[in-house]
């Protein structure tokens, strides 16, 4: 029973398909493991932009959506107006837009 000691050798193309599969298998670990760390270092902490707290409405305008600048915060109403807003709180543009 000495047979079970030698170890049988792959043939050439079983070689080279070994390598392959070894090379796309580092590959891909590698390109997973740049994805994360690209994600990791370029994706915000969860902050979220700070909003003035004092933005008043005019009377009876109920706001459909809130965007935010540099330096400007904008405030879509459901009677069709843009209403511009500096970081103060202070209105400082009113856009009507055409339905």
């Amino acid at each position: 029973m000495d047979d079970t000691s030698e170890q049988l050798e792959l043939p050439p193309s079983l070689r080279w398909l070994k390598w392959l599969v070894t090379a796309l298998t580092l590959t891909l670990i590698l390109g997973v493991i740049t994805i994360v760390g690209l994600l990791v270092t370029r994706l915000p902490l969860g902050t979220t932009p700070a909003f003035p707290e004092n933005l008043t409405l005019p009377e009876g305008v109920s706001p459909q959506a809130i965007t935010r600048g540099k330096g400007w915060v904008a405030v879509v109403t459901d009677d069709g107006r843009i209403l511009i807003f500096d970081t103060n709180g202070q209105m400082t543009q009113e856009i009507a837009v055409n339905r």
